[in-house]
């Protein structure tokens, strides 16, 4: 069974750019576009198979990745959690939360070794 990847971005193009990405390295990959539907199934438990590994962009509408990732540490405080963004300052508002951050562009390479880290040799 392969690993399960909880993909969450409120822009459809990189979200589909990063599933097919994670797709092609073998993981299966959940896409949500906005967090608080994301939190919604996690509550319900709605997933297909349990979620391995988190991957949330940090500026989102509604919710920014900070807000949901304190929300998804309430209840699962283990889960690997890479966030990914453009703005540098904003890793600042994941201390403590026990995140790995890395900086846009992303590129594919980075991208599968962040999450391989995460899954095979600890969160960060």
């Amino acid at each position: 069974m392969p690993f399960t990847v909880l993909l969450i971005d409120d822009n459809a193009i990189q979200a589909a750019t990063r599933q097919t990405i994670l797709k092609r390295a073998g993981y299966f990959v959940i896409p949500v576009l906005n967090p608080q539907r994301a939190l919604e199934q996690f509550q319900a438990n709605d997933f297909p198979s349990p979620i391995d590994v988190v991957i949330t962009d940090h500026v989102m509408p509604g919710m920014n990745g900070a807000e949901f990732v304190r929300e998804l540490r309430t209840k699962h405080k283990e889960i690997p959690v890479l966030v990914i963004s453009g703005m540098e300052e904003a890793e600042d508002e994941y201390r403590d939360l026990n995140v790995s951050f890395r900086l846009k562009p992303l590129m594919p390479d980075n991208l599968l070794a962040s999450v391989d880290r995460m899954l095979h040799g600890g969160a960060l």
